[in-house]
């Protein structure tokens, strides 16, 4: 995709509504996890509460204007707010260049805004809630209407796939080291990317998953010169989610070319 595909009007509609869907997902992150309401009261400043209004909640541009910080406190407001808002302005456009506006484009965006969402919970706070996972599953079960290369029956093998293959590891895992290596989080989150991917899938974010996550952990233990692995947790839920998109964007063409590679 070119540059300049970013630039042309359709390109910046599609990226300001993904922008906007990711201030709400701004405030999914920071409230889900607290039990709040995600609709009630409206967006507020969490330093001295005051409700920020429309025209300081303008995505991406509000928190230039402001120089990153409230208008009311003047405390600094978190650089993760814009980069989410980019982040799923960039995914909502790059979909729509690769599918066009077509039901399959809109069914990968609800399904990557959602793993954002608890990508980031993950990372904050250690946990992949129920409320989002559980319904994710019966929703994404729907993918055999939206894409075409999916079935009933990939559909429902997915899940058991996903949620059975991280079940048997964790279960495994804690016969050999007597203590819960994945949660039940992790594991309800791959069947839901099951359900929306199949099997090729769930076996694609598990490697892609694990090799990112390993990748990371090394990386941690170096910088951090940490010998006791036992005390170092890495939330899980980010490379799954990391994999699950990278499947949708190149999963074909990687499976084909790791085909093409172990068969020369």
């Amino acid at each position: 995709m070119l540059m300049t595909d970013y630039f042309s009007l359709p390109g910046l509609v599609v990226l300001l509504f993904g922008a906007c869907i990711g201030s709400f997902l701004n405030v999914c992150i920071y409230r889900i996890p607290e039990n709040k309401s995600i609709v009630f009261p409206g967006s507020f400043c969490p330093n001295c509460n005051k409700s920020i209004p429309f025209y300081c909640n303008v995505p991406i541009l509000s928190y230039i204007f402001l120089r990153g910080r409230c208008k009311f406190c003047k405390q600094p407001i978190s650089i993760r707010y814009p980069l989410i808002e980019v982040l799923t302005g960039l995914f909502a456009i790059s979909l729509f260049h690769k599918f066009g506006l077509t039901p399959a484009m809109i069914y990968w965006f609800v399904f990557i805004s959602i793993l954002i969402t608890i990508s980031f919970i993950d990372i904050d706070h250690q946990i992949i809630p129920d409320i989002i996972s559980l319904p994710g599953i019966l929703i994404f079960a729907s993918s055999f209407y939206f894409l075409p290369e999916m079935t009933i029956k990939d559909t429902l093998l997915g899940i058991l796939a996903g949620g059975g293959s991280l079940y048997a590891i964790a279960f495994f895992y804690y016969l050999l080291r007597k203590q819960e290596g994945m949660g039940g989080g992790d594991i309800k989150l791959l069947a839901m990317i099951g359900a929306a991917t199949g099997i090729k899938g769930v076996a694609f974010t598990i490697f892609a998953g694990s090799l990112f996550g390993t990748l990371f952990g090394i990386l941690i233990m170096l910088y951090t010169k940490m010998a006791d692995t036992k005390n170092l947790r890495i939330p899980f839920g980010p490379f799954l989610s990391v994999g699950a998109i990278l499947y949708i964007f190149y999963g074909k063409q990687l499976i084909q070319w790791y085909l093409m590679m172990v068969g020369s």
